[in-house]
């Protein structure tokens, strides 16, 4: 047997594995001495929280919680159709251009949401350069409102105007509907804020022969059921937010036989498989749509403090509950932390943007990063973290998913519903994984990354609540 002495020595010449919980100053000097560290972003709940039950009516929050999530997870988003907004997105007006995020008139908006109505005025003919279109949007003659009070939502900066192509999602157990555009890819597009002559060559050709041969070839197919692609890309390495490899792969797996019965034209056919087939994030702009026509049915719950809505414009990130659904909570939107594409840095970052945190809010992207270890390499970060920041949420939401599992965590479903009352008690903030659009118009993308969502938003909301 060892002796004691002998014990000593060999736990203390191992190599050490240090946890940092807390500052980040205090893991450094550890570094410094070339030790690697763990860090846990962690910090004392806090106190003298009150946790509310029921409302000033009587309401027990819980009951009207578990609706609310009930109703989300019953849900089943079906890809319907496709036509052009000002045919099928209520009050889309012919000088509308709907952006993402909560309410903001130009004088507030970022560069990247200035860009992209910019660029949107000039693809719509109403205006004949940037100049002029800046002119045109800042003498009051646009009227500008959010994606989401349309039934819509948009990425990054989420513009869309009357003449874009837009997918159609129903809900088929609620009846209500959806919409977002088409993805464009990644660099230098209209959705990060990038407008010119190749931009809007690239939106013609969406609009020309794109939008024709997948309308022709859904026609033809019959509706598709986004909720089962969703749970099976969580199953193939997706999260359906940054990571849509496998979801862009099942839609064109679903697809493409109907687009060879239909498209005769086979130089078109080959452009329109290569551009899908090369833009992995092409499902992103079904997979946020369908998460909106699933959390849609949920609002106007009374009593429930479930987030329902989770969006930024640039400027500000805003939150609206099931219980208030009218209502917007709302703080400046954060920066992110990431990695940048070669020629770029974080001085050239605009703050958060963009929709598609909806898909966090309905219990995936983000909140299913367990699932998706291979988007650490896309948004900064390890497989680890991938893991333990799902494991966190869990700690915010009411539920579990019934329908969206992950694989790494023994098929066990996805965080679902952020209930503010565990934001506030915990202090936990939702964190977030998403792209970074360039803070000047007209250049795009300029890399991806993670950060946590304001805290003032979901204290406001938190005050609200104990008022009802």
């Amino acid at each position: 047997m060892a002796s004691p002495s002998n014990r000593l020595e060999d736990l203390f010449g191992q190599p050490l594995s240090v946890v940092n919980v807390g500052l980040e100053l205090l893991a450094e000097s550890v570094r410094q001495q070339g030790t690697p560290v763990v860090d846990v972003d962690w910090r004392p709940p806090p106190e003298d929280v009150p946790w509310l039950t029921h409302t000033s009516e009587g309401v027990s929050i819980d009951a009207a919680n578990r609706k609310v999530v009930e109703r989300i997870m019953k849900g089943r988003p079906m890809l319907v159709g496709l036509d052009l907004a000002r045919n099928v997105i209520p009050g889309m007006g012919e000088r509308t251009i709907l952006h993402a995020g909560p309410p903001i008139g130009w004088k507030r908006m970022c560069g990247p949401t200035r860009g992209a109505a910019m660029g949107a005025l000039v693809y719509e003919g109403l205006a004949a350069s940037p100049k002029e279109a800046m002119k045109l949007a800042a003498g009051g003659e646009i009227t500008f409102d959010p994606c989401h009070h349309h039934h819509a939502v948009g990425p990054m900066a989420g513009v869309i105007s009357p003449s874009m192509p837009v997918w159609i999602i129903e809900n088929a157990e609620f009846g209500n509907k959806a919409y977002c555009t088409l993805n464009e890819g990644l660099g230098k597009v209209l959705r990060y804020g990038a407008y010119g002559e190749e931009v809007y060559a690239h939106l013609h050709w969406m609009g020309n022969d794109l939008y024709p041969t997948l309308a022709a070839a859904l026609e033809d197919s019959g509706p598709i059921d986004l909720r089962s692609l969703i749970a099976q890309a969580l199953h193939m390495g997706d999260e359906c937010h940054n990571r849509n490899r496998a979801g862009t792969s099942l839609l064109l797996r679903a697809l493409a036989p109907s687009m060879a019965r239909t498209c005769k034209d086979s130089q078109r056919l080959a452009k329109v498989i290569e551009f899908i087939d090369g833009n992995d994030h092409f499902f992103l702009n079904l997979s946020m749509p369908a998460a909106k026509a699933m959390l849609e049915p949920a609002e106007g719950i009374q009593g429930s403090t479930i987030v329902t809505v989770m969006a930024r414009n640039g400027t500000d990130f805003g939150i609206r509950l099931a219980g208030d659904p009218e209502r917007w909570f709302v703080a400046p939107a954060g920066m992110v932390e990431g990695l940048y594409l070669p020629g770029f840095s974080a001085d050239d970052a605009n703050p958060d943007i963009g929709d598609s945190t909806i898909t966090e809010t309905a219990g995936f992207g983000a909140f299913a990063m367990a699932a998706a270890p291979a988007i650490a390499s896309f948004v900064g970060g390890t497989a680890q973290d991938a893991l333990r920041w799902t494991l966190e949420v869990y700690e915010i939401c009411f539920a579990e998913h019934s329908h969206f599992t992950i694989p790494a965590l023994d098929f066990r479903g996805t965080p679902t519903g952020i209930d503010i009352r565990l934001v506030t008690r915990t202090g936990i903030l939702p964190k977030l994984n998403t792209g970074i659009a360039h803070k000047d118009p007209g250049i795009g993308m300029v890399g991806a990354g993670v950060l946590r969502a304001p805290e003032q938003c979901f204290q406001q909301a938190f005050e609200a609540v104990k008022g009802w």
